[in-house]
């Protein structure tokens, strides 16, 4: 889009989704431990790997409402981004479903 700058333009196209990226962690039908030690697992073995993108795929709320992971997995990637393990936290889009889309810092780069 040749008016808009980059930025804009992928606001347009609509949010980065399952399609664009490198992993897909699902995390449907998982307890909230098993989620929780999913989450802990990535961000630890993140640290010593190269950047990459993974859609967190997550269970849409039951009929009639109730508790989803949504919550507390946001909560422990906010955390993640907030030490530096995470470069880019947002959601998936509507129509991949419930879950985020998170670029993973990867092992920092050593200085010469």
């Amino acid at each position: 889009m040749p008016h808009f700058d980059e930025f804009y333009a992928n606001k347009l196209r609509g949010g980065l989704g399952v399609t664009d990226a490198d992993t897909v962690l699902d995390l449907r039908g998982a307890s909230r431990e098993k989620a929780a030690a999913s989450i802990q697992d990535m961000l630890e073995r993140s640290r010593f790997a190269q950047a990459k993108s993974v859609a967190i795929r997550l269970d849409p709320p039951p009929e009639g409402g109730g508790e989803t992971l949504f919550q507390p997995v946001g909560k422990a990637l906010l955390e993640a981004k907030k030490r530096g393990w995470i470069d880019r936290l947002q959601t998936l889009p509507g129509q991949d479903g419930l879950g985020f889309y998170v670029v993973l810092a990867g092992k920092p780069e050593r200085e010469a």
